[in-house]
C-alpha cells in the first residue's frame, strides 16, 4: 500500500519519500533467498477480478509477465484426500449427507452472486454460515477453518468479511467446474521492482532500513518524521503500517484516536515454506480438517507457478498473544514435516531439500461486525496526516490488488486542496 501511495504521488508530479524499516520493499509481499530461489516469504496469487493490480501491470509494461493457470483444490478429511472446489466434487465428497451438500453449495453460489455487503456488515459470521449450511456442513467444512485461524476470536467476526473471501475465489472461476488463478513471472519481485523503479524515475525516494520512530505533530499540524535519529520536515505524511503501531509512532494524537488504534486486534502468522524433491498433491490449495493438524490448510505453490523443485507454504495463523506464537521455529518445522508425510506417505525426510519459517505479528486484522465504525478516518484530525492499513478496504480481505487500489486513491486524496 505504501508503494502504491508513493507511485501515484510520483506520477502526479510530487516527490514522495518512502521510509522502509526492512532491508527490502514489499512488506508481506517481499521475497527472500530460499536456498538459491528468490521467492515470497508468504504465498500470493492473483484472480481475474484483481483490476487495480492488472491496471498497474499495464502501466509498468509488465502485463506480458502475467500467467494464468487452471488450478485444483482438495480437501483432506478423515485421512482421505478428496477433490474439492466444484459441484461434482461436492456431490462426491465423503463425509456429508446429501442435504448438507445441497445447503453448502447453495450458500456458496448465492455468496458469489451477491454484490451488496452492507446487510452483512453487523452480522456475526459463524452464526450466518450455520444458518445457511446447517450444523453438519459447518462442523465438517467450516469449523476448523475458523478455529485454527482465529481461536478465541472465532465467534466475533463479520459475515461481510467472510462473504468477500467466498466471492473473490468464486469469481476466479471461468466455468462452474474450472478455476483459474494467476502468478507473475518472477514472482512478486517483478511488481515490487517495477513500482520502485517508477517511483525513483519520477522523482521519489525509497530509503531502506530507515524505520520512522515518530511522526512530529505541533499545533494541530504534521511537521515531519524522526528517522535515523534526525527530524526531517514534510508538509504531509501518510502512514501505511499496521494500525497497532500507529499509537507508538504518533503519541501526540488525541487520546480517543490513540485508543481506537490501540484497540484493534490482529492475527499473527508463522508461515513455513518447504522445498521438496516431489509434490505432495496435485492441488494448489488444500483445505484440512484433521484432529492431528493445527492448520486450516496449505498451499502447494508450484501447482500454480512451475519451479524446478516443489514449494509448499504451510501457514499457522493465531492471535499474536497466543502462547503458541512464542514456540521456536523448530516446533513448526517438525509439524510441517509430519503433516506432509501423513498426507503423502511416499514422502520421506530425504525429500525435504530445505524448510524455513517466517513470522509476521500483524498479518491480518480481526474484523468484527461493524468493523469500520471502530477505526478512525484515514484523514486524521491533524493537518497533513493520514493513516491506513489493509483493514481500511474492509470487507475485502488483505491482498495486493486491494492495497494498490486503496493506496492510489489515498494518494489522490492527499493532494486535494484543503
Amino acid at each position: 500500500m505504501g508503494l502504491a501511495v508513493a507511485y501515484q504521488l510520483a506520477l502526479d508530479g510530487h516527490e514522495p519519500v518512502v521510509f522502509e524499516a526492512d532491508d527490502r520493499v514489499g512488506g508481506m509481499t517481499a521475497t527472500f533467498d530460499f536456498n538459491g530461489l528468490d521467492i515470497e516469504r508468504y504465498y500470493h496469487f492473483h484472480c481475474t477480478s484483481d483490476t487495480a493490480f492488472l491496471d498497474v501491470l499495464q502501466e509498468l509494461n509488465l502485463a506480458d509477465r502475467m500467467r494464468w493457470v487452471e488450478t485444483k483444490m482438495g480437501y483432506w478429511y478423515q485421512d482421505k484426500l478428496q477433490p474439492w472446489g466444484n459441484p461434482v466434487a461436492l456431490l462426491k465428497f465423503k463425509g456429508l449427507s446429501l442435504a448438507a451438500k445441497i445447503r453448502y453449495g447453495l450458500h456458496a453460489f448465492l455468496s458469489v452472486k451477491r454484490n451488496d455487503w452492507k446487510p452483512l456488515d453487523r452480522v456475526e459470521a459463524t452464526g450466518w454460515i450455520r444458518r445457511w449450511v446447517g450444523a453438519e456442513a459447518y462442523e465438517v467444512l467450516w469449523r476448523r477453518l475458523f478455529d485454527y485461524k482465529f481461536y478465541d476470536y472465532t465467534d466475533n467476526l463479520s459475515a461481510a468479511w467472510i462473504w468477500s473471501r467466498i466471492r473473490r475465489i468464486g469469481r476466479s472461476r471461468y466455468s462452474l467446474f474450472r478455476e483459474k488463478l494467476g502468478y507473475l513471472d518472477g514472482g512478486s519481485a517483478t511488481l515490487l521492482q517495477g513500482l520502485a523503479e517508477a517511483i525513483r524515475k519520477n522523482g521519489g525516494q525509497i530509503r531502506l532500513k530507515s524505520p520512522v520512530r515518530k511522526v512530529v505533530i505541533e499545533d494541530g499540524q504534521v511537521r515531519g518524521v524522526v528517522a535515523d535519529g534526525e527530524m526531517e520536515a514534510f508538509d504531509k505524511v501518510v502512514s501505511t503500517v499496521p494500525l497497532p503501531y500507529v499509537a507508538r509512532l504518533m503519541p501526540d494524537l488525541p487520546q480517543p484516536i490513540l485508543e481506537k488504534f490501540s484497540n484493534k486486534k490482529n492475527i499473527a502468522v508463522v508461515c513455513v515454506i518447504a522445498k521438496l524433491k516431489k509434490p505432495v498433491t496435485e492441488n494448489f490449495w488444500l483445505n484440512i480438517n484433521d484432529p492431528e493438524m493445527d492448520i486450516p490448510g496449505l498451499v502447494e505453490y508450484t501447482n500454480l507457478r512451475p519451479l524446478d523443485e516443489h514449494v509448499v507454504y504451510v501457514p499457522f495463523y493465531m492471535p499474536g498473544e497466543h502462547p503458541k506464537y512464542g514456540d521456536p521455529d523448530d516446533v513448526f518445522l517438525d509439524k510441517v514435516k509430519r503433516y506432509l508425510k501423513k498426507i503423502n506417505p511416499a514422502l520421506s525426510d530425504s525429500d525435504f531439500v530445505d524448510i524455513r519459517a517466517s513470522r509476521y505479528r500483524y498479518a491480518q486484522p480481526i474484523c468484527e461486525p461493524g468493523y469500520l465504525d471502530g477505526v478512525p478516518d484515514a484523514k486524521l484530525p491533524v493537518k497533513g496526516l493520514w493513516a491506513a492499513d489493509t483493514s481500511y478496504y474492509y470487507p475485502e480481505d488483505r491482498g495486493i490488488s486491494e492495497s494498490i487500489g486503496f493506496g492510489r486513491n489515498l494518494a489522490r486524496e492527499v493532494v486535494l486542496p484543503t
